[in-house]
């Protein structure tokens, strides 16, 4: 079983020609509206990828008493998540606000809502001693999210951690404290690269030195996903597996990173090696970009195979 620890959200999406400066207005026709949150996307990303296979998906998160909290609640259960570990709050459910340019790119302002109330006995053992993966993110509180990491890595269970958002950290101890408990880090090369500035790791803005000092110094297997260059694993003795990126043409790129994570723990979690779940995961994250919405464009087991098998 993969066991997701996270964050659930509605995302309000804008259509803009580009992304407002600071300070500037820009206007877009409409907004539309759509499941997201790191954890639920991830989830959700996992499930799809995992229907007819061996492998089950549960989720624990938090949502608020209100109609997007049970909009997202319906959503995770009609995608074959386990909810039975979502706690319901008296915080609002979490809100991202997202606009959308030309080309594809975006820019996220995410109100945590209920995500902030999200405490690791939320998760309770019995859940937990079923799982073979463990998936976290930074959109939760980082205490709740460590104590969890903690629980898991003492039943054995594989630490996922995808370090994203980047929080407001500054020392290293408190990454070291992090990655003590991670098996599996997966940042972008924004990411790797403030891991590094925060670790005092002089990198020169490159990402694969910073992934490998990353791996080195803290003895975890680092991926770096690169957009179009694919995904890289580095691992703590320096080597390399290399993953691309099948060749698309953007519609929309959020929830791009969370599908490649959420298929990253399906392949995990079903035995296959880095490289050949890294690939899966590289391949469905591509996939996803063809439609708008963080999980609307996520494949399901048989559109990523036969995606998988196209030469």
């Amino acid at each position: 079983m993969i066991v997701v620890f996270g964050s659930i959200n509605m995302d309000l999406v804008a259509r803009v020609e580009r992304i407002a400066r600071p300070g500037e207005t820009v206007l877009s026709r409409r907004a539309d509206s759509f499941f997201g949150g790191k954890g639920a996307n991830q989830a959700v990303a996992a499930a799809r990828a995992s229907r007819g296979g061996p492998v089950r998906v549960a989720m624990a998160g938090a949502i608020g008493d209100d109609p997007f909290g049970e909009a997202c609640r319906k959503n995770l259960e009609a995608n074959s998540v386990d909810g039975h570990a979502l706690r319901l709050t008296d915080e609002p459910t979490g809100c991202a606000f997202i606009t959308v340019d030309g080309s594809g790119e975006n820019a996220i302002t995410v109100a945590s809502g209920a995500n902030m109330a999200l405490r690791s006995t939320d998760l309770p053992d019995s859940l937990l001693s079923r799982a073979s993966v463990l998936v976290l993110q930074m959109e939760v509180s980082i205490a709740e999210n460590l104590e969890v990491a903690a629980r898991a890595r003492k039943a054995g269970v594989k630490v996922v951690w995808n370090f994203a958002p980047v929080p407001p950290i500054k020392e290293r101890a408190a990454i070291a404290e992090l990655l003590e408990v991670t098996d599996v880090l997966v940042v972008n090369e924004h990411e790797a690269l403030a891991i590094a500035e925060i670790v005092g790791e002089p990198v020169d803005g490159d990402y694969l030195k910073a992934g490998t000092d990353i791996a080195r110094s803290f003895e975890v297997i680092c991926i770096v996903t690169a957009g179009s260059r694919g995904a890289f694993a580095i691992a703590p003795d320096g080597s390399q597996i290399h993953a691309a990126a099948r060749p698309i043409v953007p519609i929309d790129t959020t929830g791009a990173g969370d599908t490649f994570v959420g298929v990253l723990a399906n392949g995990l979690a079903e035995g296959l090696e880095i490289g050949a779940a890294m690939e899966r995961a590289c391949a469905a994250a591509s996939l996803s970009c063809l439609t708008a919405g963080a999980q609307a464009g996520m494949p399901d087991r048989e559109a990523l195979e036969r995606h998988l098998a196209q030469v």
